[in-house]
């Protein structure tokens, strides 16, 4: 399952899971504000980003919750015997953090999920005081020019992490350096070509998706 940035399901998203289901992972892309918009479509431009933010601010984690675990459902019965991996890219991510607290989720990928040590869609608690909920394996992905997720809150999220898991087992964070936010996507001007090909192995390595 792959879920998008602010810019909605965009040519490029559906090119993670076009590349994923090339790879034989069967792959579902969700529009994550299909109450507000659901046909989102946008570009990497200003403009667009500032539309985008405004449907992400009119989200809340339970929607995304419930959306998910309706996805799931909706790959089980065509996929009984998969393993639901899930991966998410900006306010993606933090959306694919909240997932890894589901039952069924086998893994997760979040990439540069901004705000998960501050704040939860919608309110409450940040998300990071869920990670004791979580079972699924879990991987966060951050390059260390992140503006949008600074230090502290890389570090806020690698403490958390290693407290409930110090061998490093099952949840982990991996840091990319020198790269900014967005660095997957090849449409973006912060796209880097090694970080982003660092990204793919974790995403295609044979020992993660079982």
């Amino acid at each position: 399952m792959v879920l998008p940035e602010v810019f909605g399901v965009n040519a490029w998203v559906r090119s993670v899971a076009d590349r994923l289901a090339a790879h034989g992972h069967p792959a579902l892309a969700l529009p994550l504000f299909s109450r507000t918009a659901p046909d989102l479509e946008l570009a990497y431009e200003p403009s667009d980003l500032a539309q985008g933010r405004r449907h992400k601010d009119a989200t809340t984690a339970d929607q995304i919750l419930g959306d998910v675990s309706a996805a799931i459902s909706w790959l089980r019965a065509r996929y009984p015997q998969a393993a639901i991996h899930v991966v998410g890219f900006c306010f993606g991510g933090h959306a694919a953090f909240l997932a890894a607290t589901l039952p069924g989720v086998a893994q997760v990928f979040d990439f540069y999920g901004a705000g998960v040590s501050r704040m939860r869609p919608g309110g409450g608690e940040p998300s990071l005081s869920l990670l004791p909920e979580v079972q699924a394996r879990l991987t966060c992905v951050f390059g260390t020019a992140d503006h949008l997720i600074p230090a502290e809150d890389r570090e806020a999220i690698g403490d958390a992490i290693r407290r409930a898991d110090p061998a490093g087992q099952r949840l982990r964070c991996v840091e990319c350096a020198g790269v900014d936010h967005g660095f997957m996507c090849e449409a973006r001007s912060s796209f880097d070509p090694q970080a982003s090909a660092q990204g793919w192995r974790l995403l295609l390595g044979d020992e993660l998706l079982v």
